[in-house]
């Protein structure tokens, strides 16, 4: 790997230069981008739709991920399950995922069979049946989702109850999978009416990767999508996150084998940021924290001040609002979290105070970049990418801003950031105070 990223520092801007990507957009709305690969015969399609957890009012949160779950569930062409097998039966894969800005489906097949794959999520996209009985069985696997998935994992659970703290007015603050006291009270028509609003090919994005012709694509479109009706999309009220006016903290008590950190501020990202050249210095600091085992958090709270077992940083350079840039700690034995909170204090202290080595720049660049060379060897992460950044709003063009402007950052914007928005005025901390098994109910 090392020798690699050595290398990687020498090839030229144009290494990273984004494939050729074809759009067109039918008479109905829906946008479709084409990129061509040739290197195995197998294409990618996905349909996002500008949906996620981030546009839910209170009483329904979770609602699209509960729609994602029916979308399986049939139409007059393909009664419940159908989709699945008629999948199966040509050789794909298929499944579909709900963010805070999105919902999308996708399905991996032989390039041959790509129509199979217009033809059922067309199908879907305006002709779902939503059937209480239906829906009442998904409720079930959606609420034993959520137990699996939040109730009973400490982690998950903490990092739940801390978004309801730190954000006060951003939909951020909900759950995708949703409050289970809002997951138990859907009914057939709270769903239709979600659907009926945001399912519709104007409101909607097809992204196809892979052994195809860009032409042939944009005529199984029009075949299989032109006829859509479109939807009156009401464009969403603002929802800025209300200035913080100090530090939250809080603490969270679930059943755990080790109690931890998280601390969180509040920053913008690429779509909120008045300079964008601020998100990708926010973007290089998170590398420069959690960018590998040669960065500091691993270097430096792991291995060097032993004070923890666990160490990491992130931040979402493509939310659709305010985001926040997180680090989390579990102490080592014999520290506390208290401990790993001024460790990871100094570490930010550190960097609003001292300019990053060149070499120590240079390096985490080439580790982010060399990642976004490996990934680009995806035909589902190429996909991945076009449609994200299509949906919240930025625009697939971005997808080849990415690598030139993440080599523009300096060590002087780097620092601008960590003293503009690592603040205490920014920061929300929560500690998870282990619990045994049998104090808390479940």
């Amino acid at each position: 790997m090392k020798k690699f990223l050595s290398l990687l520092l020498l090839l030229p801007a144009t290494s990273f230069a984004a494939p050729q990507i074809t759009e067109q957009i039918l008479a109905n709305g829906l946008k479709i981008l084409v990129q061509e690969d040739h290197r195995s015969p197998v294409v990618v399609s996905q349909v996002w739709y500008k949906v996620g957890s981030s546009y839910e009012p209170n009483g329904i949160t979770g609602i699209s991920h509960m729609l994602e779950h029916t979308m399986f569930k049939g139409t007059d062409k393909h009664p419940a399950g159908e989709f699945s097998r008629i999948i199966a039966e040509n050789g794909g894969e298929e499944n579909a995922f709900t963010g805070q800005d999105y919902t999308a489906y996708f399905q991996t097949m032989t390039a041959s069979k790509l129509a199979v794959s217009f033809e059922l999520e067309a199908d879907r996209m305006r002709y779902l049946h939503i059937l209480p009985e239906e829906l009442k069985k998904e409720l079930e696997v959606v609420t034993e989702e959520r137990r699996m998935r939040t109730e009973d994992n400490p982690q998950a659970k903490m990092a739940e109850q801390f978004a309801a703290m730190a954000y006060t007015s951003s939909p951020y603050k909900n759950p995708i999978i949703g409050w289970q006291t809002d997951i138990a009270a859907y009914t057939a028509p709270d769903l239709q009416a979600w659907y009926q609003r945001w399912y519709a090919p104007n409101n909607a994005t097809l992204v196809v990767v892979g052994d195809v012709k860009t032409a042939d694509v944009f005529a199984l479109a029009q075949q299989y999508f032109g006829e859509l009706k479109t939807s009156e999309i009401v464009p969403l009220k603002p929802q800025k996150e209300s200035p913080q006016l100090g530090v939250r903290k809080m603490v969270v008590k679930a059943p755990a084998k080790l109690p931890s950190v998280l601390l969180a501020y509040h920053v913008p990202t690429l779509k909120t940021a008045e300079n964008e050249s601020e998100a990708y210095a926010l973007e290089v600091l998170a590398g420069v924290l959690d960018g590998g085992n040669s960065a500091r958090l691993s270097s430096s709270l792991i291995r060097g001040k032993q004070v923890a077992v666990a160490a990491s940083a992130g931040y979402n350079l493509t939310s659709r609002l305010d985001d926040l840039f997180e680090l989390e700690g579990t102490p080592a034995e014999g520290k506390t979290v208290w401990d790993v909170e001024a460790a990871l204090k100094q570490e930010i202290a550190q960097l609003q105070t001292k300019l990053i080595e060149p070499a120590e720049l240079q390096r985490i660049k080439a580790q982010v970049l060399a990642s976004e060379v490996f990934q680009r060897d995806s035909n589902f992460y190429q996909a991945m990418q076009l449609g994200m950044l299509e949906t919240v709003g930025l625009g697939w063009q971005k997808v080849s801003d990415y690598a030139p402007k993440l080599n523009q950052v300096t060590a002087e914007q780097v620092r601008n950031v960590a003293r503009k928005y690592l603040i205490d005025d920014h920061l929300n901390i929560a500690y998870l105070e282990p619990q045994k098994m049998d104090t808390l109910k479940k």
